[in-house]
C-alpha cells in the first residue's frame, strides 16, 4: 500500500492531528488524503542501490577514521608507552598475556600519551568546521559531488599518513585535521540527497541502511587493521583503506545521481512514485530561512538529543578499549575483538530498527512523531541503564562485556528516532539541519574523552562509575528534551507556501 499526500493544510501546533493514519482506508476521503502511486518495487531499485552504495561509503568513511587508533599501537615505541601505564590492580588478570612475534618493520616514534591524544583528537578539529558549510553547499549543488569528494579527499590524505608521521607530530596533526574537513561534509551531503530520494514511509529503512555502514566499518576495520599490522606493518593499514576509498569513489561517481530526475537508469514508475510522495514536502524557496531555522524548537530538541547521544557514543568509542585493558584486564587479542563486538550489535540494531520503524508507520498507522519518540527513548534510555549497570558489577568480566554490548546495541534504535528527524521537519533543508546538529554533536568527541580521563586519575572502578553515570545522565536529559519538544511534521518555515504539512 503506497504513501499518500495530504490534502488540506493542518495547524502545525495541533499535535493530535499527527495521529491520522497514513494509509488509504475506507474513510480516506474524509481524512483529506489524496492517493498517489503505490510503493515501487525494492529489488534493483535506484533508491535502494543508492542506499547500498552509501552503506559502503560510510563503511569506508569510518574505516578511514578509526584505523589510526589501531595502527598507533604499532607506531609508538613500547618503551614510551610503559611510562604511561595506568593498569588497575582491582581486577585480577583475566587471562595470561600471550606473547607473539610479529612484523616489526614499521618505524617507531617516541610519542607519549598526551601527544597520542592530540594526534587522535585532531580529526575532530577539522570535522566540526565543515558540518554547516557542507549542509549549505549540498542544498545548493547537490550531495553527490560533495560526499564523493569528501570521502576521496579523506582517502588520499590517508595514503600520505606514513609520510606525515615521518615529518613529525605537527604534520600528522594537520593531516588528520584535513581528513576531518573531508569527512565533515559527508553526513549533511547524504541527508541532502535523501531529501530528494527517500519517500516518507521508507525514510527509516533507507537511512538506516546507508548510515549502518559506519558501524560495520568500525567493526571490521578494527580487527582488520590489527591483522594488517601483525602480518605486514602499520603503513599498509593506511595504504589499504586509502585505495579502497578511491575505488568506492569511482563507483559512486559512475552509478549515483543527485535526484531521481537526473538518474539515467531509474524506471519511470519509481521516479513518479518518489516525486509524488515528496510533492507537498519540498520547498521552492531559493534562500535559506536561517532565522526561522535557528528559532525552531523542534530543531533544538534534535540538537540536544544528538549531543547527548554522541557523548556516550564517543566516550565509549575512544575509551572502551582502555577500560577493557586497564580495568577488566583483557589481553590485546581479546580486547580487539570485544571492543568491536558492541558496534556489531549496534549495526544489526540499526538495520532492524529501520524496518520496524517504517512497519509501525505503514502497517500499524503510528504517527511519525510517535515513532521518532519511541525509537529515541529506547535508543537513549536503554544505553543509559546498561551503561550504569556495567559500572556497578565490579570485576564480573562476562556481565561487564554483556552490559556494554547491550548498551551500544540499543543505541542503534536512535538511528530511526532523532537521527533522521531532520527529514521529517524540513526535508528541503535536511542537510543544513544535520550540519547544525552534528556541529554540536561533534563537541562530545573533542571534550568527552578528556573529561573522562580527568575523572579517572587513579583508574579505579569507582572513578569509572562516575564516568558512566555522567554519560547516562546526559543521555536521559537528551531523551527527555526530545520527547517534550520534537515534532513529526514539516514545519511551516520549510515550505514555500508556509503552510504546515504532516507526513
Amino acid at each position: 500500500m503506497g504513501p499518500l499526500v495530504r490534502g488540506p493544510a493542518v495547524n502545525e501546533e495541533d499535535e493530535s492531528t499527527d495521529n491520522t493514519p497514513l494509509l488509504p482506508g475506507v474513510r480516506q476521503a474524509e481524512a483529506g488524503f489524496l492517493p498517489i502511486f503505490p510503493s515501487a518495487p525494492v529489488c534493483c531499485s535506484a533508491r535502494y542501490n543508492l542506499a547500498v552504495l552509501a552503506f559502503f561509503g560510510f563503511f569506508v568513511l569510518y574505516a578511514l577514521r578509526v584505523n589510526l587508533s589501531v595502527a598507533l599501537v604499532d607506531m609508538v615505541d613500547s618503551n614510551t608507552s610503559l611510562v604511561d601505564n595506568r593498569t588497575s590492580k582491582e581486577c585480577t588478570e583475566h587471562s595470561a598475556p600471550i606473547k607473539v612475534l610479529h612484523n616489526h618493520t614499521g618505524k617507531k616514534y617516541q610519542w607519549d600519551a598526551e601527544t597520542q591524544g592530540w594526534i587522535l583528537g585532531s580529526f575532530f578539529y577539522g570535522y566540526i568546521i565543515t558540518q554547516i558549510p557542507g549542509g549549505y553547499i549540498a542544498s545548493k549543488v547537490g550531495g553527490k559531488l560533495l560526499l564523493g569528494f569528501g570521502i576521496l579527499g579523506t582517502a588520499v590524505f590517508t595514503l600520505f599518513t606514513p609520510i606525515a608521521a615521518d615529518l613529525g607530530v605537527l604534520a600528522l596533526v594537520v593531516l588528520r585535521a584535513l581528513e576531518g574537513l573531508g569527512e565533515g561534509v559527508t553526513f549533511p551531503a547524504m541527508h541532502a540527497m535523501w531529501s530528494s530520494w527517500a519517500p516518507p514511509l521508507e525514510r527509516s529503512k533507507l537511512l538506516t541502511i546507508s548510515y549502518a555502514g559506519a558501524q560495520l566499518g568500525t567493526v571490521i576495520s578494527l580487527p582488520l587493521s590489527g591483522i594488517i599490522c601483525y602480518y605486514l606493518n602499520w603503513t599498509y593499514v593506511f595504504y589499504f583503506f586509502g585505495i579502497v576509498g578511491i575505488v568506492w569513489f569511482i563507483l559512486w561517481m559512475w552509478i549515483v545521481s543527485d535526484t531521481p530526475e537526473t538518474h539515467k537508469t531509474i524506471s519511470h514508475y519509481e521516479k513518479e512514485y518518489i516525486l509524488s510522495s515528496l510533492k507537498n514536502q519540498l520547498s521552492s524557496q531559493k534562500s535559506v530561512p536561517w532565522i526561522p531555522i535557528l528559532k525552531s524548537l523542534p530543531l533544538w530538541a534534535i540538537v540536544v538529543a544528538h549531543f547527548s547521544y554522541n557523548w556516550t557514543f564517543y566516550t565509549l568509542l575512544t575509551l572502551l578499549p582502555t577500560y577493557m585493558k586497564e580495568i577488566l584486564r583483557f589481553n590485546v587479542q581479546e580486547n580487539g575483538f570485544l571492543s568491536a563486538l558492541p558496534y556489531f550489535g549496534c549495526w544489526l540494531c540499526m538495520i532492524l530498527s529501520g524496518q520496524a520503524a517504517d512497519n509501525l508507520r505503514v502497517k500499524w498507522n503510528f504517527s511519525t512523531l510517535s515513532v521518532r519518540r519511541i525509537f529515541t527513548l529506547i535508543g537513549m534510555a536503554g544505553p543509559a541503564v546498561f551503561l550504569v549497570a556495567a559500572g556497578f558489577i565490579g570485576c564480573d568480566y562476562s556481565l561487564a562485556v554483556a552490559f556494554l554490548t547491550i548498551s551500544t546495541t540499543l543505541g542503534g534504535f536512535g538511528s530511526s528516532g532523532f537521527s533522521i528527524n531532520h527529514l521529517d521537519i524540513a526535508p528541503s533543508y535536511a542537510g543544513i539541519l544535520l550540519g547544525i546538529t552534528n556541529t554540536f554533536a561533534t563537541i562530545p568527541g573533542m571534550v568527552g574523552p578528556i573529561i573522562a580521563k580527568s575523572l579517572t586519575p587513579e583508574n579505579t572502578i569507582r572513578e569509572w562509575q562516575i564516568v558512566f553515570c555522567i554519560a547516562a545522565a546526559i543521555n536521559m536529559f537528551g531523551a527527555l528534551l526530545f520527547m517534550l519538544f520534537a515534532k513529526g511534521e514539516v514545519q511551516s518555515w520549510a515550505l514555500s507556501d508556509h503552510h504546515g504539512h504532516r507526513n
